[in-house]
């Protein structure tokens, strides 16, 4: 509406209007937009959290929001992300699948201490499953 040329109190008047009728509603935009990115991204608390700062949600309505996702919630995203892209890197080095894979992970946000177990857990089950085809393999010989 300022882009649009009103004044600033006619903008204040109507946002408030608005807040009191319901229309705009900081905490459950702040739980739906937490809900939304993370099961459709996989984006970690901590970049919902900066997502909704700049979008100017009230600190205490991020935080309350960034909370409905729990610790569990997050590092089983962060395994979804990294085993659905470790598909395109199979059979590359484990180097490089490390590299990529903990990269991939902290531009969704997710720290080390998260994104480096998640990884070496994907890594072992791909390499357990290598295994289990071979030891399928060795009973049809």
């Amino acid at each position: 509406m300022r882009r649009k040329g009103f004044e600033e109190e006619v903008v204040t008047e109507i946002l408030q209007r608005y807040a009191e009728v319901g229309l705009i509603d900081d905490a459950v935009f702040a739980r739906a937009w937490v809900e939304s990115r993370h099961r459709s991204r996989g984006l970690s608390k901590r970049s919902l959290a900066g997502e909704l700062r700049r979008k100017g949600v009230d600190p205490d309505f991020v935080d309350a929001a960034v909370e409905q996702v729990s610790d569990d919630d997050e590092r089983a995203a962060a395994l979804e992300l990294a085993r659905r892209r470790y598909r395109s890197l199979a059979g590359q080095s484990d180097d490089a699948v490390l590299r990529k894979l903990v990269g991939m992970l902290a531009r969704k946000g997710y720290g080390s201490g998260i994104a480096i177990p998640v990884v070496k857990q994907v890594l072992a089950e791909a390499e357990s499953d290598a295994a289990e085809l071979l030891d399928e393999d060795a009973h049809f010989e």
